[in-house]
């Protein structure tokens, strides 16, 4: 009779690899809404989220806040991934404060953080991506070779900044005229 325990680790490998559209959904709707919420006890709710039908210009998302729009390429990786660079779409240079957000994560818990940040100050274009290397598709052609992909940049990991936690990223992505609205109203009420 076949033994039927499952290693939790070969389950979440399984789900990685046959899964990997949902848990990228399951990423960006927790960093979104981890986003809004911070939005809605520190900021007065007024962040945005827009998203595009079709993705052809590199961002996944755009979020407005602060007078600020970024226009967002999300990416994700467990903390324990090696991971040492990311593909990033030229386009996301044309877009207004383009950036790319790369999420870490626990897989046991799917907690979020730190993140790394690739980008400028809100109100900045995305840094120039003609120094770095174009990438090429992952799988070759019946030859073998591997064809250049002339819209998309390799962007090293440590060309990203190291960002600790949702407050200080949505700092990064919309300034640090950030007005804590909960503490303020705590403030108004306690006088």
């Amino acid at each position: 009779m076949e033994d039927l325990d499952l290693n939790p680790m070969d389950i979440d490998v399984t789900l990685d690899t046959h899964q990997s559209v949902y848990r990228e959904r399951l990423l960006e709707h927790l960093l979104i809404g981890d986003l809004l919420k911070y939005s809605w006890l520190h900021a007065g709710a007024t962040l945005e989220v827009s998203q595009p039908s079709i993705d052809r210009s590199g961002h996944d998302v755009v979020l407005e806040a602060n007078g600020v729009t970024r226009h967002v390429q999300l990416k994700s990786s467990s903390r324990a991934a090696t991971t040492p660079a990311q593909k990033v779409h030229l386009r996301l240079a044309s877009k207004p404060s383009g950036c790319v957000v790369w999420t870490r994560f626990d897989r046991s818990t799917m907690e979020l953080g730190p993140f790394l940040f690739f980008g400028a100050e809100p109100g900045l274009p995305l840094p120039p991506l003609d120094a770095f290397n174009m990438a090429k598709h992952t799988k070759g052609d019946k030859n073998g070779v591997k064809k250049d992909r002339p819209n998309l940049r390799i962007v090293r990991k440590s060309q990203f900044c190291e960002i600790a936690d949702i407050p200080a990223l949505y700092k990064v992505l919309f300034g640090t005229d950030v007005v804590d609205f909960a503490s303020a109203t705590l403030r108004q009420q306690a006088s």
